[in-house]
């Protein structure tokens, strides 16, 4: 029967699955290309003092965002998309802390070095004051409108000398106060979302509570962060609370009576603020994180990990994003704030995205994690860089004693060899411990006998240097007369060796005399104490 040789042998084409592949796939993550989906840029400030404190008009999201951002005794507000600056706000003549935008934006509270409290209206920023408030004997660090309930008359301030306010602004009177709330700096503070008369504050002193309005003097709530407490910030819902201090972000259930849930110790250096971000494609909202090491890392509080990280050039001590999650700023130890803008709609359509009402409308799906495998590395050492939380049981690997040579040695039944390599060491300690073993082995006499010259001057250079200390007379100067016994006739054949053994004797006879000395001082004394003691 004939072949048919209308159809090839073989496929023209071969089918994709046995092609090669040339190359990784894409594996950078939707939320990785949203956060670089930013352009960066820097708003001059005219200053090399640090900035301090950021933070953004709490505005309707189809607002154009304001920023409020503190250096020195400026108070600079920035609005507008970009951001161009305003007139500045002059608190005083000296260094300004912690502005803050009230729940319609309308206006401004900032504190300053020797503890006033200003209040300004955001649309006349050079009118100035409308409201001082005075309770504080140094700075105030902490002021905090409300945020929950459309309070628009309650001040929260606080500041170094751990004393907590709460202001009923238009009278400008204290509704309380709690002098020592904490007992160091309380360098932290933060309104719940939830409740107008709930806010915590942060200290010093590694504590964290939550105080309530309508209580007054003793706090709700209390817990230690374990280190001084930078920046804390509640989550939107009101029921989680973000605290950070040293090198570590950690997330607390305040519902469920200050519960650690979570740690993160994704910063090298100290984490100097915390802050939300709104992404823009999915309505989800990010834990933001600035650190003294550079690093501005995104937190995905609901899966717990961290899902994007930034690099800047200079230490941070503030972050902020705007209500509409198209801005994000940073501001460094040196008078620089770094500023990251969404990218136009234009911009983001000419790459294939959709674009709904100036928002980009990100659809592709999570992508989905990879199986493990015993084939691969990551399948046996998944789970070593897991930290233990809260109610483990922490099973402790032993520490890796490290061994010493003439234990080796010993291990090894090589008895002369470790006696001569802990003699190369010179440290008594060690030397007398391997004799001691030698004895109990009965090898010393044996490894005396094998010792050549060289060695046996090692041997008694370490008798005359230690042969008289009370701690090791008794064992080492019966090993000098073991030596002096079995080894007389190579003394006496090297010059070396006997200028070693005279050195030994005088050490001894030394000795003794010394002995002598204290016995006729003890024979003196003895009969004093026997007439003191009747």
């Amino acid at each position: 029967m004939a072949a048919d040789t209308s159809k090839p042998l073989f496929p023209a084409a071969p089918h994709t699955s046995l092609l090669p592949s040339h190359g990784y796939p894409n594996r950078v993550s939707p939320e990785a290309s949203y956060w670089r989906n930013f352009r960066s840029s820097k708003l001059v400030t005219g200053s090399n003092y640090s900035v301090t404190h950021l933070t953004f008009s709490p505005a309707p999201a189809h607002a154009k965002p304001t920023l409020a951002a503190v250096w020195f005794s400026t108070v600079q507000l920035f609005t507008g998309d970009p951001l161009a600056p305003r007139p500045k706000i002059s608190v005083t003549k000296d260094f300004v802390y912690s502005p803050s935008f009230r729940s319609d934006g309308a206006l401004l509270a900032a504190g300053d070095i020797k503890g006033v409290v200003r209040v300004f209206r955001v649309d006349k920023p050079t009118s100035g004051p409308l409201r001082t408030l005075r309770a504080h004997s140094a700075e105030t660090r902490v002021v905090r409108y409300p945020v929950a309930g459309g309070d628009k008359i309650h001040l929260i301030t606080a500041g170094d000398d751990a004393l907590l306010a709460y202001w009923d602004v238009p009278s400008e009177t204290p509704v309380f106060t709690i002098p020592a709330a904490h007992r160091d700096y309380i360098r932290a503070g933060a309104p719940s979302p939830a409740d107008h008369n709930l806010f915590v504050t942060g200290s010093y002193d590694h504590s964290v509570k939550l105080w309530d309005a309508r209580t007054g003097k003793a706090p709700s709530l209390s817990f230690s962060h374990g280190a001084p407490v930078e920046s804390v910030l509640f989550l939107p819902s009101g029921g989680l609370l973000a605290t950070a201090g040293g090198n570590t972000v950690k997330i607390w259930d305040v519902i469920g009576g200050g519960r650690l849930v979570h740690s993160v110790e994704s910063h090298v250096k100290t984490v100097m603020a915390l802050a939300l971000g709104k992404m823009g494609t999915t309505g989800e909202t990010r834990l933001l994180s600035a650190g003294s090491d550079g690093y501005v890392k995104s937190f995905d509080y609901g899966e717990l990990k961290i899902t994007h990280s930034v690099r800047y050039p200079k230490q941070l001590l503030s972050v902020a994003c705007s209500p509409c999650g198209t801005v994000l700023v940073a501001g460094s130890s040196k008078g620089d704030i770094f500023v990251r803008r969404r990218k136009k709609a234009i911009e983001e359509e000419e790459q294939g995205g959709k674009v709904v009402s100036g928002v980009f409308d990100w659809t592709s799906p999570k992508p989905e994690k990879q199986a493990l495998k015993p084939s691969y590395y990551r399948y046996f050492s998944r789970g070593q860089n897991e930290k233990p939380k809260q109610g483990d049981f922490v099973i402790e690997r032993p520490k890796k004693v490290k061994i010493a040579e003439h234990d080796k040695l010993l291990r090894k039944f090589r008895h002369k060899d470790a006696l001569v390599s802990a003699l190369a060491k010179n440290n008594p300690r060690s030397v007398v411990a391997v004799m001691e073993e030698l004895v109990a082995r009965r090898k010393l006499v044996r490894c005396i006998g094998n010792l050549d010259v060289d060695e046996l001057g090692f041997l008694l250079e370490f008798l005359h240097r230690n042969a008289t200390l009370p701690r090791y007379a008794r064992l080492l100067l019966g090993v000098a007369n073991k030596v002096l016994e079995m080894r007389a006739k190579d003394i006496r054949s090297d010059g070396k060796l006997r200028g070693y053994i005279r050195n030994l004797k005088r050490m001894v006879v030394e000795e003794i005399q010394i002995q002598h000395t204290l016995q006729g001082i003890q024979g003196m004394i003895s009969p004093m104490l026997a007439l003191a003691s009747r």
